[in-house]
């Protein structure tokens, strides 16, 4: 029971962070409906961004402030750059355009840093609390925070806020809310930035624990998108619940069963939604009429 409840609180530590990087495909798909796989080098970059700014000497906070504005901007440049001129194409170019990019970001930070896994250090110099049977990582804590925080500020932003609800008519119909009088471009534009700043943070977050390497981008964004897919491809909530669950799935796989194989459970999951339940958890079933 106590290993239960470590690899529980483990699990869910993880799967904040594929949480958070799914939360950043649903929101582009929804706003444009395409599927962003440059996603979680998002993730990598900023990673490599809080690196080099805490080797520059700046400090840990600071550090953190000048990544997330670089992934702001990144977001602009990849929104004008990438989306933009194919954004009256049918969505496979647009696809093929961010593949395209995902593997430009990969091999440029290659180039610039090499092979060689970075290491960045934690927010906390305590490494965590015991309670009770269960060890409590300090950062991932401070993931699990973050993310609830996250979630509780996207309800807000999206459900309380003028803004929020003309990013909700754009992503629902885009030529409606331009004769409203709503710049189109301009939500897909913040769409852009905030996707990136999330899959910023989240790699920002997740980098303590892993080693921050040209890898970890796409390792992560693989289980985001079988977490967009289970939890309903679009759905915000899907997205998080996935998220969640495939980390503790993961865990408790690699602890029960094979740890070699535990990148392999999630896919397995996947597959098991797509025969069984492909809109996934909170998705609806759509029928056409030939």
């Amino acid at each position: 029971m106590d290993l239960a409840l470590q690899l529980l609180f483990t699990g869910i530590g993880i799967g904040a962070v594929y949480a958070l990087v799914a939360l950043g495909f649903v929101l582009i798909f929804r706003a444009t409906n395409v599927v962003n796989f440059a996603q979680g080098e998002f993730s990598m970059v900023a990673a490599y961004l809080m690196v080099v700014a805490v080797e520059a000497g700046l400090p840990y906070w600071a550090a953190f402030i000048v990544a997330l504005l670089g992934m702001a901007l990144l977001g602009v440049v990849f929104n004008l750059g990438v989306y933009y001129p194919l954004r009256h194409r049918t969505y496979l170019p647009v696809i093929i355009a961010t593949i395209g990019a995902s593997i430009l970001l990969a091999n440029s930070v290659l180039a610039i840093y090499g092979p060689q896994p970075q290491v960045l250090q934690g927010w906390f110099d305590t490494p965590g609390i015991q309670l009770g049977p269960v060890y409590l990582d300090s950062q991932y804590l401070l993931i699990i925070g973050v993310t609830i925080c996250l979630v509780i500020f996207n309800f807000w932003f999206f459900e309380k806020t003028l803004l929020g609800k003309k990013l909700q008519a754009t992503s629902q119909d885009k030529e409606m809310a331009s004769l409203l009088g709503i710049s189109v471009s301009t939500m897909i534009m913040i769409t852009f930035i905030y996707s990136a700043v999330l899959g910023g943070l989240a790699g920002i977050l997740v980098a303590p624990v892993l080693f921050v390497s040209i890898q970890m981008g796409s390792t992560i964004a693989l289980k985001a998108f079988a977490a967009t897919i289970i939890g309903g491809f679009g759905d915000v909530a899907g997205a998080i619940i996935g998220g969640l669950a495939l980390g503790v799935i993961e865990t408790f796989g690699a602890a029960y069963i094979s740890v070699p194989y535990k990148d392999g459970f999630a896919f397995l999951v996947l597959v098991a939604f797509l025969v069984f339940r492909p809109q996934g958890i909170f998705g609806e079933r759509v029928a056409e009429k030939a």
